[in-house]
């Protein structure tokens, strides 16, 4: 996976999300090398910054399309 597809938002939120599920598995058995470690935590730290982008643009969709009985747009609170 690379850094450059992640910054271009090609991954979906699922891809992204494992391999985050993936890099954290592989730091936390502690098998990588201090440099393939620090490599991992990079992309690791650029993988959770895409998923919490792609989650608040999601946010954002479903604040536009909550309706009211009436059918208007309803703001709502979604934190």
């Amino acid at each position: 996976m690379k850094k450059k597809e992640v910054e271009k938002g090609v991954l979906s939120f699922e891809d992204s999300l494992k391999r985050l599920e993936e890099i954290v598995q592989m730091l936390e058995d502690g098998s990588a090398s201090l440099e393939e470690s620090l490599k991992l935590y990079e992309e690791g730290m650029s993988l959770a910054k895409h998923c919490i982008m792609q989650l608040n643009e999601a946010k954002l969709k479903l604040k536009k399309i909550q309706k009211n009985f009436s059918g208007e747009l309803e703001e709502t609170d979604l934190e």
